[in-house]
């Protein structure tokens, strides 16, 4: 359902630009949540934008931290070659410089570049080496997309997150066109204009819907311009109603604590809606396991919501506080976890090191997290996985 929904708010921001009559389509990295998807996200997808291509509307794409592989061909060069939308990054190195072309819309005329997002933040070595006065020199109307997440406009909830000063951007574009980073948000700074993210469509893991829930709008900005930006408007693609409770176990022992989500959850008006649940704090007896969260979801479920996510990182109990660990979210937790433990293994690689060392866990995490596809073969599956862990751990050479 996910899925689904999350392919809903794909096609009706595509809408939203058909209806917009706009002239050009931008987007700044993880058109797909991977570099090759499920095929029947992308048979749907490329039939949204083959009809936004038939109405005459360019579509340019840079590559997300989600969708980019450095080693293997992924769907968005496929779809690249078709001739579906047209990849703005292209460049080559030249005496330590690296040196950016631009892209010209042939109807409007706007010059676009951009830098694509890797895993790791590791897309931070381009800008090093940019060349940004070649870029800075060019004239006429200017959009830079770029995919990755900036120090001075980096909120607090996302303190972790790997990021880079403006200051590694290009100066004097008049658009820069941000990706990545999960929640809409813009920002004037002298030099660079305004730089904005308009954040997910749908949403990737619980804390995107459950921003959603507390009233992140998502949507796409649409931008007016001529000589310069003349108007910047931020339209809603909205695809469901949300609903969001907490649950608070302190105090209570596992049957009580079931009892009472037993009885919240049947008394909650869910119809038509996806609900979020957040179960925390630490249980005074029993297991947390003692928790029927199936049968919630079951209850949820028949009651006619359309989905049911249930957060319990940040559950425990007295028999295992031992190892309690809290957090929002799944992310959180393993963050916090390898940050109290990474001291105690010792490696000389720098790259397994501190916070280097914890972001590459938790990507790596990441990636054996993926389900197998419906049509993909064991054997498939299990090269896949050792594939995407290789490439994340920047030992492709071993499968050679």
């Amino acid at each position: 359902m996910l899925r689904e929904l999350s392919l809903n708010a794909f096609q009706k921001a595509l809408d939203s630009c058909l209806k917009e009559h706009v002239d050009f389509i931008v987007v700044s990295g993880d058109l797909f949540h991977s570099n090759i998807p499920d095929m029947g996200v992308v048979n749907q997808a490329v039939m949204k934008m083959k009809e936004v291509r038939d109405k005459g509307i360019n579509i340019y794409v840079i590559y997300g931290s989600h969708d980019f592989s450095p080693n293997e061909t992924s769907i968005v060069d496929i779809l690249s070659s078709a001739g579906l939308f047209q990849k703005i990054v292209k460049g080559e190195v030249s005496n330590d410089k690296l040196k950016l072309e631009f892209f010209t819309d042939p109807k409007t005329e706007a010059k676009l570049v951009g830098i694509s997002g890797r895993t790791l933040g590791l897309e931070k070595e381009y800008y090093e080496i940019l060349d940004r006065e070649f870029l800075e020199k060019e004239k006429g109307f200017k959009i830079f997309a770029f995919h990755t997440a900036l120090d001075e406009l980096k909120p607090a909830s996302l303190a972790q997150m790997e990021s880079m000063p403006v200051s590694n951007l290009p100066k004097g574009f008049d658009y820069y066109a941000g990706g990545h980073v999960h929640v809409k948000m813009e920002k004037k700074l002298q030099g660079y204009g305004a730089i904005r993210y308009p954040g997910t469509l749908f949403g990737y893991n619980f804390r995107d819907l459950e921003q959603n829930a507390e009233g992140e709008k998502p949507g796409l900005f649409i931008v007016s311009f001529d000589d310069d930006v003349e108007d910047v408007r931020f339209v809603d693609a909205p695809v469901c109603e949300y609903l969001k409770f907490e649950y608070d176990v302190s105090n209570k022992n596992s049957t009580k604590a079931n009892e009472e989500l037993v009885d919240k959850v049947k008394k909650s008006s869910v119809k038509g809606k996806l609900v979020l649940l957040r179960v925390s704090g630490e249980l005074s007896g029993g297991k947390t396991s003692d928790i029927d969260f199936t049968q919630l979801r079951e209850i949820l479920l028949h009651k006619g919501a359309i989905y049911a996510n249930i957060n319990r990182y940040a559950l425990s109990s007295k028999e295992y506080s031992s190892i309690r660990v809290e957090g929002k979210d799944v992310h959180e937790v393993e963050t916090k976890l390898l940050r109290e433990n990474i001291g105690a293994i010792k490696v000389t690689e720098p790259m397994l090191k501190g916070e280097n060392g914890i972001s590459l866990a938790v990507d790596l995490l990441g990636v054996l997290r993926h389900d197998k596809k419906t049509t993909e073969e064991k054997k498939d599956y299990n090269e896949r996985m050792m594939r995407e862990s290789l490439e994340t751990l920047d030992l492709t050479e071993a499968m050679e």
